[in-house]
């Protein structure tokens, strides 16, 4: 397994287009400054030692350089083995509806980038327990089996759109049966499911889905994500909202009475999203209460660092940075090392 043991570092690489913007407006800026003296072809005749090439490789040099620095202090470690470790948690599956009235912005900044937000704290905050992730629309599958990698949970978790199923609907019912099923039959820790949605069920009969996830002992907690006045759909790639076969538009409203049913049958709480945190401390409130049972996981116990080729690499750019002039040095011109690159500048500028 292949992870960065401090990722934070990797948001340095934003300075890497900045400072192309800046490269790129210095170089046309300098450009200009030379139309105001005269012909350029004629001022270059008067600088022969003045490249046009060897800046833009020294400044490639020194952002792939500073890439690879960025990198380092990421530090990039490798997972050599693995290990069956005990711990005392419970299991969750989150159960999320990505159709497409979860891009209504009745909610900010939409329906279903707030439920990932909440999902994201969620996923933090975990240590022992296990995650599992289903999403749903018209059809419900499994994006993310019962597991105890965390890593792995953020990163399908901020992958999901409404584009993951084609089919669109809202099959609440099948979402909650799958999640049953996912769980680990064999485990005696203690078992919830937290079901996202708008509450617009078309397909089944989700609150005996619910009952039946009682049944079995799971909990069934429900997060209501919008308003009961509801709000229009945006079309991706546009201006404009989602309209019917008459050309009005589609408001979609929260359906508080069916999630509250959900949440009555399967035994759970229901709370209504909003701008504050209400809906994620209710529900973690409610995780915390289950009883933490062992429960075994396999995780990776050993990393070996992997930053050592990368310094490398960014040592001996850097050092070739170094020699690398602006002005056409006249010992050095002689390898003819940037020869023909010259030629193709000139010539493309002609």
């Amino acid at each position: 397994m292949f992870r960065f043991a401090d990722p934070e570092y990797l948001f340095l690489l934003a300075i890497i287009p900045l400072m192309a913007v800046i490269f790129i407006y210095r170089r046309m800026k300098q450009r200009k400054n030379i139309r105001m003296f005269g012909d350029p072809d004629i001022l270059a005749q008067l600088m022969p030692n003045v490249s046009r090439v060897r800046p833009v490789v020294k400044f490639s040099l020194q952002m792939i350089a500073f890439f690879l620095v960025v990198v380092v202090l990421a530090r990039p470690q490798f997972g050599t083995k693995t290990q069956e470790v005990k711990r005392q948690g419970i299991e969750v599956i989150i159960v999320l509806d990505i159709s497409n009235s979860m891009m209504a912005q009745d909610i900010q900044p939409s329906r279903l980038d707030k439920s990932k937000q909440v999902l994201s704290r969620m996923i933090d905050r975990m240590e022992n327990d296990k995650i599992g992730m289903v999403v749903f629309a018209g059809d419900a599958f499994t994006q993310l089996p019962i597991t105890a990698d965390y890593v792995s949970a953020k990163m399908f978790l901020n992958s999901i759109s409404p584009k993951l199923i084609a089919r669109q609907g809202t099959a609440i019912g099948s979402a909650i049966e799958l999640a049953v099923n996912s769980f680990n039959a064999n485990s005696q820790a203690s078992k919830a499911i937290v079901l996202i949605t708008d509450g617009e069920n078309h397909e089944d009969n989700a609150v005996e889905a619910a009952k039946l996830a009682q049944d079995k002992k799971i909990a069934v907690h429900v997060i209501g994500m919008g308003r009961p006045e509801g709000g229009p759909i945006p079309l991706e790639g546009s201006m404009s909202f989602l309209k019917d076969n008459q050309g009005n538009v589609v408001v979609s409203k929260l359906n508080e009475e069916m999630c509250k049913e959900i949440a009555l049958g399967g035994k759970g709480v229901y709370v209504r999203a909003d701008n504050s945190n209400t809906a994620y401390s209710t529900i973690i409130d409610e995780l915390d209460k289950l009883a933490k049972s062992e429960i075994s996981a396999t995780v990776y116990s050993d990393f070996n660092e992997q930053f050592q080729s990368f310094a490398i690499l960014a040592l001996l750019l850097l050092l070739i940075e170094y020699f690398v002039y602006e002005r056409i040095n006249k010992r050095l011109s002689r390898m003819k090392i940037f020869d023909l690159k010259e030629r193709m500048g000139r010539d493309t500028n002609a």
